[in-house]
């Protein structure tokens, strides 16, 4: 059976485009503040304003961008800050299978550019007024696009405005880095299932901060949690059957 791609007026385009932008001024306007914290300590690491706009174009991803920017320091650690973003944005997988219905008999293309701009923020909007009354692509996109403005204007006045701020530590910003992991720790919490794994990841952290150098504690650490809670899925599927 040949699913064919829906068709929009402008007229819908635009309609949905605005509506998505509305649904997520709030957001928008946390990004920003965000963001800000972001370009200020960004600017401490010397990320030129030329390399957080590359950031924030290509990547588009705040959690991920805080682990680069904390990981920028001479010598650059390529590899181990591809593979530490990498796993920071396997969550993606996920939340792009959940958005199969909004995309259903969409062209290939749309997906990917569009979920170029997912962000959790949008995602979550969008999900929910597809429950609510059902919404198409261009509803998260007019979402995405209003949250990459405001995820720009906040990093890149924040990387401007850090050159000026000597002693970012003051203001409490150097704790800005593991305030926002610790905030992500809690919403990503799922219940006694997680003890496992994240002791695992953990421990393992924390033995290779100690042997090993750079940041490679990140990449291990996460890496060995998420096979621990495959392999405790697994343990539990097979016991099932």
């Amino acid at each position: 059976m040949i699913k064919h791609k829906p068709d929009y007026t402008d007229t819908q385009k635009h309609s949905s485009l605005y509506k998505g932008a509305v649904a997520n001024i709030p957001l928008a306007i946390s990004a920003i503040t965000y963001g800000g914290v972001l370009g200020v300590l960004s600017a401490q690491k010397g990320v030129t304003w030329a390399e957080m706009s590359a950031m924030n174009i290509l990547m588009f991803a705040g959690s991920a961008q805080f682990v680069m920017v904390d990981m920028w320091q001479a010598p650059l650690s390529v590899m181990a800050i591809a593979m530490s973003v990498f796993i920071i944005n396997l969550r993606y997988l996920l939340i792009g299978a959940s958005l199969q219905p909004v995309f259903s008999g969409h062209s290939l293309w749309r997906k990917v550019f569009f979920m170029h701009l997912v962000a959790d923020e949008n995602w979550a909007v969008t999900i929910a007024e597809h429950r609510k009354s059902g919404t198409d692509p261009f509803f998260l996109l007019g979402g995405g696009l209003l949250l990459l403005c405001a995820w720009s204007s906040g990093t890149l006045a924040g990387n401007l405005l850090g050159s000026f701020i000597i002693q970012p530590e003051r203001y409490a910003l150097d704790f800005a880095f593991t305030a926002v992991f610790a905030a992500l720790t809690l919403n990503l919490w799922r219940g006694k299932s997680d003890i496992t794994p994240w002791c695992v990841s953990m421990i393992l952290a924390l033995i290779c901060e100690k042997f090993l150098p750079g940041k490679w504690y990140i990449v291990v650490g996460g890496i060995g949690g998420a096979i621990a809670s495959a392999l405790i899925d697994f343990k539990s599927k097979t016991q099932l059957d």
